[in-house]
């Protein structure tokens, strides 16, 4: 590190210490334990106050999801594995393409598992990531940096807003601690972690059900759920998938057990077309293409007459 400059991140929440943990070594584990739970309260606060902010990522998400671009998490270390790990989540979940959520580590893959700490802080590497992505004007590139002031996280919006995609960057500290431009800011404040600077605790926390809310309310747009029900579901993986699936077709169809697992069967796994080929009395072809005149909305398709 000889001639570096080390900024001074003194300023930073998610680097100060938490004074209701000065004497966590010492501390009762029960008291410990209250004590963890009591600041992820605060987690779930900060996501709360900026509700505003996350409702229109999930815009900026559906809207790039509806002109079949993509969403491109970056980060580095912890937040770098909860947009990998978010974007793995994706095609199980909702059985889209593994092509249309991405996460971008520090590092590359070897750093999902171990960590490597001086990747973060190159900038240029970061804005290397998006070119070899070919990032472009309709993608939405996610940046994660809990306290605000990973290079790599920085290099690689820079690199984005010049190729016009939309920008969005997540951090866990005050609004005035960010100096990326971008589109959107997400500024989660969820204070110092009971471990000092290790936000892997609440700064983690927060993100995580920040990019779960995205995801999964990007999905909802583009009618891949129809009420609470994941109703666009690939129930060819597993037999957990095949009992789900058959589950669905029963509640919505009032199919019997067996009745469900045929027509699921018929609809070569596909729970949305099974159930548009029971409601409208028609074979798989024409449940696609009555679900592609309705945007997907499985709903739509249902209260046709």
């Amino acid at each position: 590190m000889s001639g570096s400059i080390i900024p001074n991140r003194r300023h930073i929440r998610t680097e100060q210490p938490n004074p209701a943990s000065r004497q966590l070594d010492v501390m009762p584990i029960e008291q410990a334990v209250l004590l963890m739970n009591q600041e992820d309260q605060r987690a779930i606060a900060a996501v709360g106050a900026q509700s505003a902010a996350i409702a229109v990522a999930v815009e900026m998400v559906a809207a790039a999801f509806r002109r079949g671009s993509r969403l491109i998490y970056v980060g580095a270390g912890t937040s770098g594995r909860l947009g990998a790990l978010d974007a793995a989540e994706c095609p199980p979940t909702f059985s889209t393409d593994p092509g249309m959520v991405v996460g971008v580590i520090a590092g590359g893959p070897a750093a999902l598992t171990r960590s490597i700490e001086n990747v973060e802080d190159d900038a240029t590497a970061g804005a290397a990531a998006m070119e070899n992505l070919t990032v472009a004007a309709d993608d939405v590139v996610f940046g994660i940096a809990a306290g605000g002031t990973t290079p790599f996280v920085y290099g690689a919006l820079d690199e984005a807003r010049r190729r016009q995609a939309k920008t969005i960057f997540l951090v866990c500290t005050a609004r005035e601690h960010v100096t990326a431009t971008v589109d959107l800011v997400i500024a989660l404040e969820t204070g110092p972690e009971v471990l000092t600077g290790s936000t892997r605790l609440k700064a983690g926390t927060a993100t995580k059900l920040v990019l779960n809310t995205v995801t999964t309310l990007a999905m909802v747009q583009l009618g891949k759920v129809m009420g609470n029900t994941m109703v666009d579901l690939d129930a060819t993986k597993n037999s957990k998938l095949v009992d789900r699936g058959a589950r669905i077709i029963e509640e919505l169809t009032g199919r019997n057990r067996d009745e469900s697992l045929e027509l699921l069967f018929q609809a070569q796994g596909q729970v949305k077309r099974a159930i548009v080929m029971h409601h409208r009395r028609c074979d798989s072809a024409t449940a696609d293409r009555l679900l592609a005149d309705a945007g997907g909305r499985l709903r739509n398709v249902l209260q046709e007459p």
